[in-house]
């Protein structure tokens, strides 16, 4: 049996969680930005459960900043 696969967000999801995710980075302010996106991302990867994805998704990121 496989495993299923993650569902993906659509564009509506993702302006959803863009909204939250600036209106986080606002309330933490300047000090606890920094903080509060590596907290985030921790959560994440936790959740994720695959330092390889994680580590592909930083490297997206990274790109073409």
């Amino acid at each position: 049996m496989h495993p299923t696969p993650p569902a993906s967000l659509d564009i509506a999801g993702l302006e959803t969680v863009y909204d939250a995710l600036a209106l986080a980075i606002d309330e933490a302010g300047p000090e606890k930005s920094e903080l509060f996106l590596v907290k985030l991302a921790l959560l994440n990867a936790e959740a994720l459960g695959s330092a390889r994805l994680v580590r592909q998704h930083i490297d997206a990121a990274l790109r073409d900043l």
